[in-house]
Parts: structure tokens; sequence; C-alpha cells
């Protein structure tokens, strides 16, 4: 029988057991002396006093033994269920000695790989294996212009609370041909956000293909160094370095890394995040 319905069955079948035995009682006594009206269980009725000590010794009253059995309630048969409670261990969430927030576009977000080999969660292996207790968050969002990553800079900064951020964006700028003055202002207002919140930034560059033609791939490279001078960031050349061209480090659409691109990435941007993380300790 389950534990917790032992209370209240015992509760009951005393309850039930008191008013049997009333009944039992009624008719002995009807048989007795002949009462009729002592079967009707809606009548009270009492021994004769010349009886007491010759039958049942006290008088029998309906409402007493409705009393007596709520005794038995209250002595131990309660009709509150007994709720036996597993409670599961609890495991202590990892303190971090720090938060670092990858925000990007699919070249962060991983398109094409599982969210376990993006170079978000690469590096956040990596730095664990090291003894860098940093937590790593993936922010990425693929098809994300610089536009789309300074409209939600607010929330990331709100709700991510990051120590330090690796911002890679722009890509998709270039890729649509976007005024590179466009991609200047947003990426300017992003790093100065993000600084006077005193997060450690990290710049990733980036370069543009050269179908765009070389006065507008010129122009697009030159923003990021000038950014990370003018904020004092830490600022990685290009993003892609030694993936970008590789058959065997992208995927068929010769744009996104392959897993293996991806650890080539963490190679390249481990050295940042050292230097970064110093820098965080340090304030």
């Amino acid at each position: 029988m389950n534990k917790c319905l032992k209370p209240t069955f015992w509760s009951n079948l005393c309850v039930g057991a008191v008013f049997q035995i009333l009944d039992i009682l009624q008719y002995a006594c009807c048989l007795k002396y002949g009462s009729a009206s002592t079967l009707n269980q809606n009548v009270r009725f009492k021994v004769p006093s010349r009886e007491i000590g010759h039958f049942y010794g006290w008088r029998v009253d309906r409402a007493a033994l409705l009393l007596i059995s709520l005794g038995f309630v209250l002595l131990g048969c309660s009709q509150e269920p007994t709720v036996e409670k597993s409670v599961a261990p609890q495991t202590a969430a990892p303190l971090y000695e720090g938060t670092i927030v990858a925000v990007g576009d699919s070249l962060t977000a991983g398109l094409g790989v599982s969210e376990d080999q993006a170079f978000p969660a690469q590096l956040a292996r990596r730095l664990q294996a090291d003894g860098r207790n940093y937590q790593v968050i993936n922010a990425g969002v693929s098809g994300e212009t610089s536009s789309g990553a300074l409209s939600r800079i607010g929330w990331v900064i709100s709700s991510l609370s990051p120590d330090i951020v690796i911002l890679e964006t722009g890509a998709n700028d270039g890729l649509r041909g976007l005024d590179p003055e466009l991609l200047r202002a947003n990426l300017d207002r992003l790093v100065s956000l993000l600084t006077a919140r005193n997060i450690q930034v990290i710049l990733a560059g980036m370069l543009m293909l050269p179908n765009l033609g070389p006065d507008y791939t010129q122009a697009f490279s030159e923003i990021y160094p000038e950014i990370a001078e003018k904020y004092g960031v830490l600022f990685i050349p290009f993003f892609l370095e030694g993936v970008a061209g590789n058959p065997q480090l992208n995927q068929p659409d010769k744009l996104h890394p392959t897993a293996d691109g991806y650890a080539r990435i963490v190679e390249t941007v481990y050295p940042y995040i050292v230097t970064a993380i110093e820098r965080h300790k340090a304030v």
C-alpha cells in the first residue's frame, strides 16, 4: 500500500468500525427491550439506568461516538496524506572567474557544424584545460551585419554581463557591398559602448574578397585597426588567418570553417584571450 495513503485509510477504517459497533449495539438493545424506534439510526437512544453495569456499562450516543472517532484522527490517524519528498541532489553551479561572450555572425555561431564544434565551445574547452576558469557564451547570429550587432549589444551587456567580448562582425556588410562608412560608424559605437563599461574587447579584423574592387577592399580593411587603435582594444588582424581559402578547413560553400577550421581559429584567438584575461584580473 502506498505510504501516503495509510493515514487516510486507517482513519476511515476506525470511523467505519465505530459506526458498525453502534449499529450492533442499537440492534441488541432493540432485541432486548423491544423498542422499534431504536432501529432508526437517526434516533438517539440510551440504555435504561437499571441496566447500567449489566449491559454495556455506559450510555451509547451517536454524537459521542463521532467524537471518539475524531479522537482517533487527532491521535495519529490524520486525514492529511503524508507525502514523501524525494530531494534530488543539487549540483552547485560552477563558479567562474569571469564571462567571455563571443558576439558575431555565422562565423561565430558556427553555421554548418554542431554547437560543440563552433569556435566559442572549442575555446571554452581550451581555457578549462589550461586551468582558466572562464565561461564562454556563443552570442553569434547567422547572417547578421554590424547594424544587427549594434541593435542587440545593449541586451548582450545587460543580460549576459560579459567581462570580455570577442567582437567579430562586418563580413556580411562587405559581402552585401554596404558602405564601409556604415561599418566604421557601427564598429565605433559598438566598441565605445563596451569599453565605457570596462569590458575588455577583442576586435576581430576581417578582410574582404578581392572581386569587390581594390578601393572597396582597402577601405574595408582599414576600418578595424583604426577603431582598435582609437579605443586601445586588443586587435586580431584577420580572424580567418590560415583558414580562409584552405579547402581542407572550409565547408563546401568555401565561406564557413569546418570543425578543424574552428580549431585553427581558436589557435589564432587564444593569445589575445590570455591577454584579455590578464587585463580583466588587473581591473
